[in-house]
This record gives structure tokens, sequence and C-alpha cells, in this order.
């Protein structure tokens, strides 16, 4: 196995209530920049658990896990409870919406989604699916197969009765609504949850798992510690301010991307050690890394071509802190995603054992 670090006895996880949590967090809606409600709902979650919290300037949330030696540093694992989504670019003649992009995927895995449109301020909830100009084969015909999804002919058909702009202005919407889709959350009685937002509503409840056993166990951290939730991520500043005072080791928890070429799984938790943004402190990667072995629990090491995390965002903006990033296994990452409740566990125990070790 090669290297083993301390093992510890790891408080229980309570593997059912970070599949509950992860579940009503995909069903609020929160696009970068319209997280208020997202991030409401885990402050009054932490503040239920026993830690207190506060906001930054920003918005963003932070919790303090008390306990620990301060002259060993100070220890953040930091997640974002933003998502993807959209924006109205422009509300056409005939009473469609055009979109802009909020977060980066694919416009072909949103084509045919239910949505809301926040509209009124965000006072006002008005449903409607993405589809595209040329949505029928009857109409279409060919048309349709060879129609490329992008801006320009993908679009939001409205479930009021709207044939022009005028009409659609009258419901309160305007350009610059957020625009939010339907998770289609579902936990199966096998353990899985499929859903859009797995990323990175998955890892805020592991989060909450670990703050809720950190709680109930009174269990003795080896440094301060503290959580910070973002909600900018998907949009490159999640993590660029803010970050709890005397923090010197940043932890992402994020999505581990599941797919050919990769080694990380539904089932487990991962520790990246690079991604486009370069590599991760090496020896803070290596600690985690022995962490899992020493502790059976089930861990693997990854690379990601095409990622950034919070760390990444955070080391841009200039903090001086070491990085890394752990991560449950999402399958289908950026479209409609899924992963197991074990993972969820893995990646706490990991995490707790992290709190647990002396640097």
């Amino acid at each position: 196995m090669g290297e083993s670090g301390p093992r510890f006895e790891i408080p229980a996880v309570d593997g059912g209530y970070m599949l509950v949590q992860t579940a009503a967090l995909c069903r609020i809606p929160s696009p970068s920049g319209f997280a208020h409600a997202a991030l409401g709902h885990v402050s009054s979650e932490l503040d239920r658990i026993g830690i207190p919290t506060r906001c930054t300037i920003k918005g963003a949330l932070t919790g303090t896990l008390h306990g620990g030696d301060p002259a060993l540093g100070g220890r953040t694992l930091s997640v974002h409870v933003d998502t993807l989504g959209a924006m109205v670019k422009e509300i056409k003649a005939n009473g469609r919406l055009k979109l802009a992009q909020v977060g980066g995927y694919d416009w072909a895995t949103i084509e045919g989604e239910h949505c809301t449109v926040h509209a009124a301020g965000g006072t006002r909830e008005i449903s409607g699916t993405v589809v595209s100009t040329k949505a029928s084969i009857h109409v279409h015909g060919a048309k349709l197969r060879k129609l490329k999804r992008d801006e320009a002919s993908i679009e939001v058909r409205l479930d009021e009765p709207v044939r022009n702009e005028d009409d659609v202005r009258n419901l309160g919407i305007e350009v610059g609504d957020f625009v939010s889709f339907d998770p289609r959350t579902t936990v199966t009685p096998s353990g899985f949850i499929k859903s859009r937002h797995l990323d990175d509503k998955a890892c805020v409840a592991i989060l909450l798992g670990v703050a809720q056993a950190f709680q109930r166990h009174g269990v003795e951290l080896a440094a301060p510690s503290a959580l910070f939730i973002s909600h900018f991520e998907e949009v490159g500043h999640g993590s660029s301010a803010g970050l709890p005072e005397g923090t010197t080791e940043l932890i992402a928890v994020d999505m581990a991307a599941v797919g050919k070429g990769q080694t990380s799984d539904e089932f487990a938790t991962t520790v990246c050690v690079k991604d486009s943004s370069g590599p991760y402190d090496f020896a803070l990667s290596r600690r985690l890394i022995e962490l899992a072995r020493a502790n059976d629990i089930d861990c693997r090491i990854d690379i990601y071509p095409v990622y950034a995390s919070d760390v990444s965002q955070a080391l841009r903006a200039g903090w001086d802190e070491r990085g890394g990033l752990v991560e449950p296994g999402v399958d289908a990452s950026h479209s409609f995603e899924r992963l197991h409740q074990k993972s969820l566990e893995e990646t706490a125990r990991l995490l707790l054992a992290y709190l647990l070790a002396p640097a």
C-alpha cells in the first residue's frame, strides 16, 4: 500500500442525513448570483447543529469548528452552493426567451428541461421549458437533427399565454432575470441520487455531515478549523475573497469527475493531485492519501484536464495557503449527474480524519 498515515477512531457519519440534505439542496434554485435561498438553508442547518456562522461582505457563508492548536495554523474546508443556470438575454418578438449561460455547460445538456424564470425582481416564479428553435420533427424534419445546439438555437417556451414581447413583459419578466433548471432529483432504493446540481450540493451536504459528526461526538481537532460556503465558484471567483482569517490550508470539496480515462468512482472519494490550474500542494495531497490508506477509506487518486476549484480561484486571487482537493465521485458532470451514498460517506470520513490529524 505504500505510505501510511496515522489511524484514528473516526466519528460515525450519517449517510442518510447527507443524502437527504443533498436532495433538499438540489431542489433549491441557486444559479451563481442567485444563491440566497440555498445559503439561507445551509445557515439554518448549521445553526441547528450548533455551528456559529457569519456572512462575508461578498455574501459567502463561514462556519467555525472550535478547538485545536492555533500554532498549527487554520484549516478551511470549502464548498460552493451555486450551480449552473441561465439569465434572460433577450425577449423575442414571438414571446420566447433567449438565454445567456451562467457557468459552463453544453447547450445540448439542457434541451428539453423544465425551468423556472425568477421574474419581478425574483419575487415571481414562471415555469417554462428549454426547447430548440426547431423542436418539432413533424414541422422541421431532418433540419431538427442537423441543428447545432447553441445560444442562437436554444430558447425558453413559457407556460403562459404569450404571443409577443409585451405579453412577456406584462408577466414581470425582463432581461437579466435568472433562470433555474428543474433538478429532477431522485433518490433510488439502491442508494443512488440522480439530479442536476450535485456539483456542488452533494459536497455542501458532506460538510453538514462532518459538522454534525463533530458536534455529536465532541472530537478534538488538531488545528483551528472552519467551513467556507462560496456562491460564485461556477463563474470563477467563489473563494477569491473572504476566506476565514488564519487559513493556511484550504481543502476544496467538490465533485470527482467519473468517466473514461479517470480513476474516480461513484462509490469512493478522490484526492485530485492536479487539474487544469496545475498541481495541488504535494505534501498536503500525500497526507490526505496516507490518511485514507491508514483508515481504510476507499480513496482514488486522479487528475482532471478540464477542471478548476475554489483552491484554484483562491490561489489566483493571491491567497497564501496550501491547497488540496477532495471529492465524491459524480457521473455525467455538468449534465444530469449521479452519485452513490457511499461516496458521500467515504468523503466525509476522509475529511474528519484530516481534521483530526496533526500536520
